[in-house]
């Protein structure tokens, strides 16, 4: 009886064993590429008071 148990025991213990699941992590033998192609566009509204625009007007040597 205690035979049939150990090699029970045994048995169970190897199958156990040869489950084990792994995870390998390996670095790529060729390096990574990326490429991008970005356009950015953008606008910018200045909204001025009417008085100060017929400021600006009036004494354009200013700027």
């Amino acid at each position: 009886m205690r035979i049939g148990l150990l090699s029970i025991s045994i048995l169970l213990t190897g199958f156990l064993a040869a489950c084990t699941p792994t995870v390998k992590v390996e670095a790529p033998s060729e390096p990574i590429n990326i490429n991008l192609n970005v356009k950015i566009q953008h606008e910018i509204y200045i909204k001025v008071d009417k008085e100060l625009d017929n400021i600006l007007n009036s004494s354009s040597g200013l700027f």
